[in-house]
């Protein structure tokens, strides 16, 4: 039988568990209608978004302060303390992903009434990619399941991959008609959001790995475009 110790901090860890996932929740929701609001152009939409975005940085320190309350009170140690050392670092990235959420919404802001540049069909496609890396490295989470958590990291290649198409595209759009180019940097700054969502999933991959292995590892090391030449990483 579990002693009322033993019961007090497994229902903690729980509580914490479910806030991450009303967070991830959050999120999920946050990127979907930033993007929409950038194809539809809905200005009161991406408004939402932005307004929002507070919410999301109070649920962030909130998991962050019920993590600290717990190590005090409980003393966890071995795995109870890797899952509190995991749950503090990943609520940093769901709340970085909020900001990236929040960008796009502010890009749209800025826009205003000016028309897109082209239709988008990449862009939606990273956004989907981004939730769903998100939501199954929350659910390789709750399962404390590494090997389904690394599983997800080759959906970043893919959204590493259409960023770079779309990167490329928009820079013949501004070679060609440098008239162009504000418009294309709008729609540039909202895939390299989307982009940073990955590299930020990718992040809790990694803390899900270090929480079921105890093994940290750095996972899809980006390597900037200064350096490709010289083949040294630059840190994410």
């Amino acid at each position: 039988m579990k002693s009322q110790a033993r019961s007090r901090l497994d229902r903690e860890l729980a509580n914490l568990d479910q806030a991450l996932m009303r967070m991830g929740a959050a999120i999920d929701a946050a990127i979907d209608k930033a993007v929409r609001s950038l194809k539809d152009r809905d200005t009161a939409l991406a408004r939402e978004v932005d307004d929002g975005d507070a919410a999301i940085n109070a649920q962030r320190f909130d998991i962050e302060e019920a993590c600290l309350a717990l190590i005090a009170r409980q003393q966890p140690t071995a795995g109870d303390l890797r899952s509190v050392m995991a749950a503090f670092s990943i609520v940093s990235d769901l709340e970085r992903m909020g900001d990236h959420a929040a960008g796009i919404a502010r890009t749209v802001l800025r826009m205003g009434d000016e028309p897109l540049l082209k239709p988008l069909i990449d862009l939606p496609r990273m956004a989907e990619l981004c939730r769903e890396m998100l939501r199954l490295s929350l659910k390789a989470y709750m399962a404390r399941d590494g090997d389904q958590a690394r599983a997800i990291v080759g959906l970043d290649d893919t959204v590493d991959a259409l960023y770079q198409q779309i990167f490329r595209e928009l820079l013949s759009f501004m070679v060609e008609d440098p008239k162009t180019t504000t418009r294309a940097l709008y729609l540039l700054f909202s895939a390299h959001n989307l982009e940073r969502i990955g590299d930020r999933v990718t992040n809790i991959i990694e803390r899900i790995i270090f929480l079921s292995s105890g093994e940290m590892k750095e996972l899809n090391p980006k390597v900037s475009k200064a350096q490709l030449g010289r083949g040294s990483a630059s840190p994410r």
